[in-house]
């Protein structure tokens, strides 16, 4: 495909391609702060890129101009990259981390299948972050979902939901079609946090994807963000007593659902697929209203 620009062709080694984007599928930045630690974490080398020419309007994403310590001026376009790295296990990963296009979505999620086609990856994960009514003080909800035997085998639980979709649900269609596998990790941020990034959703993300993907990662350096974070927000709840009074209420349900989780014999290690259905939906619904600013 003519939108795909190579600077490598590695051959992944039972290749799994983890795929992250900024915009409507990413609350709280969690899942593009995932991807971006991962590639650190793993010194990913990048591979190939999206041309972001045709999916674009450059009126509503710009391009950045910055200025370097030689006062060498730098155009920066929206960027859609693929980076690989060797894990441990014998496994090899990509990381993708884009962002929500605007145009030729079809064309667009093609062209992540064929990068992981063409590099041989055997399995795409998604990773999102949705808003949803859960505190800060308790640990991040994470939602999994996959189709057919993929599901069973890892563990998730098949996607249930009906409704209006990103550009992760586009691409799971595209990998559908092509016979990929692929899977979706999201995680729940709490709604009434409106700085990004939340490193603490990322951080939970980040700790799924381990379990599913079986691998380990030192994430000393996030565990301290997601501290920090925790502490800064608390203090500025802590502000407001019609806030704080709301976050203690999320925390009780919060603690009611772990006590129904805890009487579980086995409790599944994701929720279930309705459970994402709905959480989605009411992430999605909220994103649809206007704003009171606007």
């Amino acid at each position: 495909m003519e939108s795909l620009v190579w600077s490598a062709r590695p051959t992944l080694r039972k290749g799994v391609l983890v795929c992250a984007f900024y915009g409507w599928n990413d609350g709280g930045e969690a899942a593009t702060t995932s991807a971006l630690f991962l590639r650190q974490q793993l010194a990913a080398q990048q591979f190939c890129e999206l041309d972001p020419d045709e999916f674009y309007d450059f009126q509503e994403v710009r391009p950045i101009v910055s200025v370097g310590e030689d006062d060498t001026r730098r155009l920066a376009w929206p960027e859609n990259s693929f980076a690989y790295a060797s894990l441990p296990s014998g496994n090899d990963i990509a990381v993708m981390i884009g962002i929500e296009p605007q145009n030729r979505w079809k064309h667009y999620s093609r062209s992540i299948v064929e990068v992981a086609r063409e590099s041989g990856a055997e399995l795409v994960v998604t990773l999102g972050g949705f808003l949803a009514d859960t505190p800060h003080t308790r640990p991040v909800p994470v939602t999994g979902s996959a189709d057919g035997d993929l599901a069973d085998q890892l563990g998730l639980a098949p996607s249930s939901y009906e409704g209006p979709t990103g550009i992760v649900g586009v691409v799971h269609d595209a990998c559908k079609e092509a016979g990929i596998a692929s899977a979706s990790l999201w995680a729940a941020v709490p709604h009434y946090i409106a700085q990004s990034p939340n490193p603490k959703a990322a951080l939970a993300l980040l700790s799924r994807l381990a379990v599913l993907l079986d691998m380990s990662l030192d994430t000393t350096s996030l565990s301290q963000e997601a501290v920090s974070f925790e502490r800064d927000v608390s203090h500025e709840v802590a502000k407001d007593e019609k806030i704080s009074r709301y976050v203690r209420e999320l925390e009780s349900r919060a603690d009611e659902r772990a006590e129904d989780d805890a009487d579980e014999e086995s409790p599944p290690l994701l929720a279930s697929g309705e459970d994402i259905a709905a959480q989605i939906e009411r992430y999605l619904a909220e994103r649809e209203e206007p704003s009171e600013d606007s």
